[in-house]
């Protein structure tokens, strides 16, 4: 499937895959945040817009439009035409330079970068019908507190995830007892006796637990028994670097 993204400005900000790095990750002991790996999947779940200048926000906290004042902090001279304040109370609309358009029932998640907090203004989600919208969609950001907020050059604020729509309606949850799948809930039992185990050495300080860390059964797809529990398991997002077909930046007729 192709992800059309129609460019409504001459240079409009960069699309690249999301980024599988976090500051707060890697500053975490021994980097150990990145042996979550639903957290790595997460992190690069998608294309990232980019930031094309670094620019401050400054809210005095009142309700107006008039409020929110921006400033660009690189010299930047096209800052009105990409953030502004549309929508008062507090809300950043950036302009993400694109007409994106998908697939026939495919719709499109537009976000803030996941696993990213940053203080003083939240991204704000939204599901827009791209598959025959014939016009930009806006990324908004909500503040959160009086002050100002700085965006870096190159840093991402909007994530970008195509979703079929329709997908969630026809799921019916179901609450079960765990013991009604006597399968599951061994394997269960015996990842709850493995975890115990692990633990118990470590605070033991076992040298060969200390050397292993971390018990890596989801890593691996594998089940605490040493079964293969996954038949499509992936350990890491590759995503497509996209292809710039524009005519005066390809040289094409």
């Amino acid at each position: 499937m192709k992800l059309e993204c129609y460019a409504v400005t001459p240079e409009p900000p960069a699309l690249v895959p999301a980024r599988p790095a976090r500051n707060w990750m890697d500053a975490s002991p021994q980097r150990f945040a990145y042996r979550c790996l639903p957290l790595n999947i997460a992190n690069g779940y998608g294309w990232e817009l980019l930031s094309p200048c670094s620019f401050a926000i400054r809210w005095n906290g009142g309700p107006a439009a008039g409020d929110i004042h921006f400033a660009a902090l690189d010299g930047y001279p096209h800052l009105s035409h990409f953030a502004v304040s549309h929508f008062n109370q507090g809300i950043v609309t950036f302009h993400t330079g694109y007409l994106f358009r998908t697939a026939p029932g495919w719709d499109m998640l537009a976000t803030g970068p996941l696993n990213e907090p940053k203080d003083g203004i939240a991204a704000l989600s939204g599901i827009v019908e791209t598959d025959w919208l014939p016009f930009p969609f806006t990324m908004n950001w909500q503040l959160t507190r009086q002050g100002e907020v700085r965006f870096e050059k190159g840093e991402p604020f909007c994530l970008i995830v195509p979703v079929q729509r329709g997908a969630l309606e026809p799921i019916q949850p179901e609450i079960r007892d765990l013991a009604d799948n006597p399968a599951l809930a061994a394997e269960c039992e015996a990842w709850k006796q493995s975890r115990a185990t692990f633990i118990d050495k470590l605070q033991q300080r076992d040298e060969e637990t200390m050397k292993q860390a971390w018990q890596r059964f989801y890593f691996k797809g594998e089940t605490a028994t040493g079964d293969s529990g996954a038949t499509d398991h992936s350990s890491r997002m590759r995503l497509a670097v996209p292809t710039d077909r524009r005519t005066r930046h390809t040289g094409s007729k």
